[in-house]
């Protein structure tokens, strides 16, 4: 039996149209890589292909999503409150207090160890860290090289989804700390 032949690859013009339909259909998110292998073009050609169709998606309702050099759509955070209605609860992630300080630390020191964000909030983190992940808004990356290997996370695509945000460089400045004023005695 012979194998089907491979199309061709697309025309510049249809590119970000093709990059489109592999991205909707992927089930996790691609990086250039993979994308240049399934059009059978080269990854400079698929960046060019992604820029177009982000810019495509400016005045609609979906975003072209990049963290860590990958690339999924997600729906454009105007359009969530009638996303939402759609899919009723399901849809909503409500987060506590201390879920959200978990989160910001985990995005702003990206990636980090659940025992530094026990130092920084200065509570065990164990069981926020889990359900974090559970839910999709956070991901294990690997380990450090540090004794006892532990787990290093970073925000998941989804994470910057829930929030609008379309990678870490769409993250707001920290504030400064304000400086403390000293009393003499």
């Amino acid at each position: 039996m012979t194998e089907p032949a491979a199309p061709p690859p697309p025309s510049r013009e249809e590119l970000p149209w093709v990059l489109e339909a592999l991205l909707l259909a992927a089930e996790e998110p691609l990086g250039p890589a993979a994308l240049a292998r399934a059009t059978g073009v080269g990854e400079r050609s698929v960046r060019s292909g992604l820029d177009r169709l982000a810019d495509d998606y400016e005045a609609r309702g979906l975003r072209l999503l990049e963290e860590g050099g990958r690339y999924q759509l997600v729906t454009n955070p105007e359009y969530a409150p009638y996303v939402g209605r759609l899919l009723g609860d399901e849809g909503s992630v409500r987060l506590s207090r201390a879920a959200l300080e978990t989160l910001t630390i985990v995005a702003y020191r990206q990636p980090c160890t659940r025992g530094e964000v026990e130092a920084i909030r200065g509570v065990n983190s164990d069981r926020i860290v889990a359900t974090l992940e559970q839910r999709g808004l956070i991901e294990s990356v690997g380990t450090a090289h540090s004794p006892g290997r532990p787990r290093l996370y970073r925000p998941a695509p989804r994470f910057y989804e829930h929030f609008g945000l379309l990678g870490p460089s769409d993250l707001p400045p920290l504030p400064e700390d304000e400086p403390t004023e000293t009393v003499e005695m």
